[in-house]
């Protein structure tokens, strides 16, 4: 019995019943899957803090902005308080004469004929 039992597994070690080559090869995809996964995940974190830092100094620089905006309407305000017209001629502006266009009317005259037809009158310009 002990011969058959020593026969038996010299030939279980001998006959390779499982094939490692395939375990190997699943086992190094997953761990590669893992690690690109691993190195995505940190590249879009980074990238994610980095436009976080980038936001909060644009919108600091976005209020620096919009005070110095302020700032420029009261400038405005105040100066556009003092213009009149004694201003305006010490500045050498001057009082134009307005001219309209006009136009006569256009359209149907009817003469003095008594056939009641109707003539087209020219405009006189």
């Amino acid at each position: 019995m002990r011969q058959i039992s020593a026969k038996l597994n010299m030939y279980v070690r001998s006959v390779s019943i499982v094939n490692n080559n395939i375990e190997k090869l699943t086992l190094n995809f997953i761990l590669g899957s893992f690690g690109a996964l691993t190195l995505f995940y940190i590249l879009f974190l980074g990238n994610m803090v980095m436009n976080i830092v980038e936001r909060r100094s644009i919108e600091v620089n976005a209020r620096s902005l919009s005070s110095e905006v302020r700032n420029l309407e009261l400038t405005y305000l105040s100066l556009s308080n003092n213009v009149d017209l004694s201003l305006s001629y010490s500045l050498g502006f001057k009082d134009t004469k307005a001219n309209f266009a006009t136009r006569k009317t256009l359209g149907l005259r009817v003469t003095g004929k008594s056939s009641g037809v109707p003539q087209i009158t020219q405009n006189e310009i």
